[in-house]
């Protein structure tokens, strides 16, 4: 792990605002080191803030867990957002402190973050980091760890993140980055709070889930209907099956349960 800003005063000396501890994704320097420089210095001119840019899963745990009242700040794309949420949910720290992000990479690989009304520009971003307000969300967490922030699917083609932006933080074995198959080809059972939605015998054209108000949004679509509901977790079972997550796509898995925790993690969002 490297090191790239010491603590950073205001003119008179004193911090401005939280401390911060900025995760800077080595995936987003690659991609647009540009935006990340700007980033870095609007942060560290305008907060106590460290810098680092863990390179692996386990850094990116330790530096989380000892970062003491420094409230996180992302710079790098969804799914650098996605591995750091999963590292607090892991460590019981999620809703300690509000998450700060600055979004960098191509449009593709950032549009979960500007759909939860994170600013596009990365001064806009870091000025939202600096002087914005927390706004309370909700978060989907799967039995595998992974999480969802705004759009879990199952069918049809997803967005992706382009593969350079693949986080260091995020190395899986090479099936967890699988292209997403086709559900009418893959007999699944489907059902959401218990209740049977769908079973293999029926061929799923479309499945998402959005969360809302504490609770999952769901749309399912056969070949003949529609069904829209909601519920607090979703369960799909088949042979082999793919999904995307906020368009990163995962799997094949066999088996996958989502929950929704109400209000589990805060974004800082421009003021007002």
């Amino acid at each position: 792990m490297s090191s790239l800003s010491t603590p950073a005063s205001r003119p008179d000396g004193r911090g401005a605002g939280e401390p911060l501890l900025v995760l800077v994704d080595p995936a987003a320097g690659r991609a647009d080191g540009e935006s990340v420089r700007i980033a870095r210095d609007v942060l560290c001119g305008g907060a106590d803030a460290k810098v680092v840019l863990p390179e692996s899963r386990s850094e990116l745990d330790r530096v989380l867990s000892h970062r003491g009242r420094r409230r996180p700040v992302v710079i790098g794309s969804d799914q650098a957002v996605h591995k750091v949420l999963q590292a607090l949910h892991r460590q019981r720290d999620l809703g300690t402190d509000p998450v700060g992000v600055v979004p960098v990479g191509p449009a593709g690989a950032v549009l979960a973050c500007r759909a939860l009304g994170v600013p596009e520009q990365p001064v806009a971003a870091a000025r939202a980091v600096l002087g914005g307000a927390p706004r309370k969300l909700d978060l989907v967490v799967d039995d595998g760890g992974g999480v969802v922030l705004t759009e879990l699917r199952i069918g049809a083609e997803p967005r992706r993140a382009l593969p350079s932006l693949r986080s260091l933080w995020a190395k899986r074995a090479a099936p967890d980055q699988a292209t997403v198959p086709d559900p009418e080809s893959t007999p699944m059972r489907v059902e959401a709070d218990g209740r049977l939605l769908a079973d293999v015998h029926e061929r799923i054209r479309l499945l998402e889930a959005r969360p809302a108000g504490g609770e999952l949004e769901l749309v399912i679509r056969t070949a003949g209907a529609e069904r829209r509901l909601r519920a607090a977790a979703l369960s799909v079972a088949g042979r082999s099956f793919g999904y995307s997550a906020d368009g990163c796509p995962v799997g094949p898995v066999r088996h996958r349960t989502w929950t929704v925790y109400p209000g589990a993690w805060a974004l800082l969002l421009p003021a007002g």
